[in-house]
């Protein structure tokens, strides 16, 4: 007599199977960040033939229906291939079988996925917008981190990996702010690394301690004096290299800012001369605020005429700029050279700034006005209004602060 099928049982098993699509939180599945996984522990008769107690894949949905019908169709395959593991004695160590589109059975994905993938990933999915100096900066902290760790499986980090890293990089004389500014990146990568691959580790690179060290030496404004005599000396010896550092003495700009401009964002022949400061290709500004227009007087207006008058390129300094990138670490390693003789110790080309800052202080210049003029991000809610200040606003606070400091100066030069 045939054997009647069981269809009580294969009722059952369709209802589990309906149950286990949608109506109550299906077996197998946990959430993170509202993003389905599927989680399951190796049966205890084949752990030693894996390298992990438990399987886990990333189902790429936050719809609970579509990751119990991804759940229901994994835990069929892995079903299969335990079964034929169990019959078949298969050494998983050396063999592991995969399921299509779903990785190696017996380890979570993404145990084979190295620094150098997480890289590449990275920027694949994020440099397509960005300058290339975006691309260089990362990759060069690929570098660092792999100086440390090597290539290494980014599964298999821990955090005592984030802390041999930022010895690492301390060991390297970096000061604190670039330890953190390359940690940020770092950190970036492994994020996007476990939230595409479904790893199931914490990031080894958050929350890592970096001190304040003595390392990093606050700049410090340059004297008033020193500035004249530094501007005087750039005119003698009216190179390229000077002329920037005049730029810079009497406008407070930023030096990327200065080593990216344009001959056309030099306005000599209007009514008020200026330099139009705005984003290119190859150099982006530092906030929106950082778009200005800053009247040209002192040093800076006759740094700014020597430039056109000797302009070669459409570029304003092409030394440290081309149609790609502004060199602006260049730059400021030749002129910090140069200056460090000239000025007090702990100054260099980035003091000039907060010299423009203190100088415009010193004239009793408003607030807001300073910020205009040096591009600084202000707290105050009503800067968001209307247009900012005219050049015509402007000009009068700059022709103060080309003033200060001139007499004594003059009466010093001359003194036997």
């Amino acid at each position: 007599m045939d054997q009647v099928p069981d269809l009580q049982g294969t009722l059952t098993f369709a209802r589990k199977r309906v149950y286990h699509m949608g109506y109550q939180k299906p077996l197998y599945l946990t959430t993170k960040r509202g993003v389905y996984y599927y989680t399951r522990r190796v049966p205890q008769s084949l752990k030693a033939q894996f390298q992990s107690p438990r399987f886990v894949k990333c189902l790429h949905t936050k719809s609970e229906t579509k990751a119990a019908a991804l759940s229901t169709e994994l835990s069929s395959r892995l079903e299969n291939i335990w079964d034929r593991m169990r019959l078949e004695l298969l050494d998983f160590k050396s063999s592991s079988p995969r399921i299509e589109g779903f990785g190696s059975i017996g380890k979570p994905e993404g145990c084979d996925f190295l620094i150098s993938d997480g890289f590449d990933l990275y920027l694949r999915l994020k440099a397509a917008a960005k300058p290339e100096a975006f691309t260089t900066y990362t990759k060069r902290n690929q570098r660092y981190l792999t100086e440390c760790l090597g290539d290494v499986s980014i599964a298999g980090m821990s955090p005592r990996n984030g802390a041999d890293f930022r010895d690492h990089l301390l060991a390297k004389r970096l000061s604190s702010s670039s330890v953190r500014r390359v940690f940020s990146t770092v950190k970036a990568v492994i994020n996007l690394c476990i939230s595409e691959h479904g790893l199931q580790i914490t990031n080894p690179f958050g929350g890592v301690y970096i001190p304040d060290d003595n390392l990093e030496t606050k700049r410090r404004p340059i004297p008033l004096e020193n500035i004249r005599r530094l501007q005087a000396e750039c005119q003698t010896y009216d190179d390229d290299q000077r002329r920037l550092i005049a730029l810079i003495s009497d406008t407070g700009m930023r030096l990327s800012e200065a080593c990216g401009l344009l001959i056309e964002d030099i306005e000599l022949e209007a009514d008020i001369p200026h330099i139009n400061i705005t984003p290119h290709l190859w150099r982006r500004l530092k906030t929106k605020g950082s778009a200005r227009q800053v009247p040209l007087v002192g040093s800076s207006l006759w740094a700014a005429e020597r430039i056109v008058a000797t302009a070669t390129s459409e570029l304003a300094f092409p030394r440290y700029c081309d149609a790609t990138k502004v060199k602006a670490n260049s730059a400021s390693g030749s002129l910090n050279k140069w200056l460090g003789a000239r000025v007090p110790d702990g100054c260099v080309m980035h003091s000039f700034r907060h010299s423009f800052r203190d100088r415009l202080r010193a004239a009793q210049c408003p607030s807001d006005i300073i910020d205009a003029l040096g591009g600084w991000s202000t707290a105050s809610v009503g800067s968001s209004y209307g247009d900012g200040f005219e050049l015509s606003q402007k000009a009068p606070w700059m022709m103060k602060l080309n003033q200060l400091g001139k007499e004594h100066v003059e009466m010093s030069s001359q003194a036997p």
